[in-house]
């Protein structure tokens, strides 16, 4: 039986206001380890608040989250931190590259927050990230010295680096043309080939047909989630005592 990465029972997210506005609402979404999924949506849908709950970066109002089998309500800043830092890797729109630090340096800094790794130890890492993503021969070269293409392979050598157990992606052939568009979804592709799990955040139709499964956010709520999906879903845990 194939063990789940997420699982999300009736999710909300209220901002306090006044007037108090809730972003998502009643959210039930079951991902498998190793799967591919694309959340798809227009603006304003609830798309980017469900990518800040999945990666720890804002808290639920309501409902339930478990990561890889952890419930993450009662962790401290800290240990979410923690999380995010060692289990999680983030690519976005925007590249978010130093831009006076060589590659294998932008890459090496999703290693400072994790632990203490000696000098070497970070470079050797970062350069086996960059070979994953075809960029090792590149690791001395600037973001300025390289195409749009090229820096977002870049940002993904810098979410893999810690090796996490989810890939979080939000638009992230937004800022490319077609032709750096689709070779990064060729390696979103290579990756969830090599057992990475990926949710891939977009409103592009075309990146979102490369995923396995697609659900859609409209209104704060998700819909077309089969009722397979439901049925598999875990009942709750037990109360510790």
């Amino acid at each position: 039986m194939a063990r789940l990465a997420i699982v999300m029972r009736t999710v909300g997210r209220t901002y306090l206001g006044p007037p108090p506005v809730t972003a998502v609402t009643g959210v039930d979404l079951i991902v498998t380890q190793g799967e591919y999924l694309a959340i798809t949506g227009p603006s304003g849908s609830g798309k980017s608040t469900l990518l800040n709950l999945l990666g720890l970066l804002d808290r639920a109002t309501s409902g339930s989250y478990e990561l890889d089998g952890q419930d993450v309500a009662a962790l401290s800043e800290a240990e979410l931190a923690a999380i995010r830092g060692q289990r999680i890797g983030f690519v976005f729109q925007e590249f978010h590259l130093l831009p006076h630090q060589t590659v294998a340096e932008n890459v090496m800094l999703a290693l400072l927050y994790g632990q203490r790794r000696l000098f070497r130890d970070r470079l050797g890492l970062a350069i086996a990230a960059l070979d994953r993503v075809g960029l090792g021969h590149r690791v001395s070269a600037l973001p300025s010295q390289m195409s749009g293409g090229e820096r977002q392979r870049v940002a993904f050598a810098r979410a893999l680096v810690n090796w996490p157990s989810l890939l979080l992606c939000d638009e992230p052939t937004g800022n490319l043309d077609s032709g750096n568009a689709n070779a990064i979804m060729d390696l979103i592709d290579e990756l969830h080939n090599d057992g990475q799990t990926v949710l891939v955040v977009t409103h592009d139709r075309d990146v979102a047909s490369r995923a396995l499964r697609q659900v859609t956010m409209r209104d704060g709520r998700l819909s077309h989630v089969s009722s397979a999906d439901v049925a598999r879903m875990p009942g709750p845990r037990e109360p510790s005592r």
